[in-house]
């Protein structure tokens, strides 16, 4: 049995690997999808980035064997975060359609102008959480503004993991992680995956996004 610690992407809580979670627990894995501070139904407009990390390291450090830790776009910050604060503890790190920064990089930093303008438009209000675009589903709540805009800290111990794998999904227009997986396809440190689905993968693909997970812990 393994454990796999799911973190979404931006706006949404941990009810987005609900599928996800429920195939791993039918291979006998347990599963824990978090909703980070401000995604649930407790607002946290002053949370940062390194809230969401020092929350995820809390869950890690809480288990008592190895974990792989998965991040959603938006949640690929906060595995490295956590991954380079414990990586003695994390197995295998999974980006699904994420951000994978370095020192120094935020998610501002790292996203496109199309995503700027969606988090200046949805910060509007009260300059402190950003709203979720109207299309995404109505368990979506605002964002804290602090966790896109603050530069991760890394000291480069999550390069210790000894398994990362990216899966980008090609189904979407606009993606700002087309070039990232070109790059990481090259890197022997790395496996990649492509999927034909959109952002989302854990709700439109969560079949073989279970697959890629248990490939991380073969011989387990």
């Amino acid at each position: 049995m393994a454990t796999f610690i799911l973190i979404a992407g931006g706006w949404q809580g941990g009810w987005v690997y609900e599928t996800v979670a429920e195939l791993l627990a039918a291979r006998g894995h347990k599963a824990l999808p978090i909703t980070l501070s401000g995604l649930g139904d407790k607002p946290a407009p002053a949370a940062n980035l390194d809230t969401h990390i020092k929350e995820l390291v809390d869950v890690v450090r809480a288990q008592p064997d190895e974990v792989v830790l998965v991040g959603q776009s938006y949640g690929g910050m906060v595995v490295s975060g956590a991954a380079d604060a414990v990586p003695s503890q994390v197995r295998a790190l999974v980006y699904v359609d994420a951000y994978v920064p370095d020192d120094g990089d935020s998610l501002w930093s790292l996203t496109s102008p199309r995503f700027r303008d969606v988090f200046i438009e949805g910060a509007k209000a009260d300059g402190l959480t950003c709203a979720p675009p109207g299309h995404l589903d109505p368990r979506c709540r605002p964002h804290p503004i602090g966790t896109f805009l603050q530069a991760i800290k890394l000291s480069g111990r999550w390069r210790e993991v000894p398994r990362k794998t990216f899966i980008g999904a090609f189904g979407w227009e606009g993606s700002p992680f087309r070039d990232l997986h070109e790059r990481l396809s090259g890197d022997p440190e790395w496996s990649t995956f492509a999927f034909d689905c959109g952002h989302n993968v854990a709700r439109l693909n969560p079949e073989a996004l279970v697959e890629v997970l248990r490939a991380q812990v073969d011989g387990l």
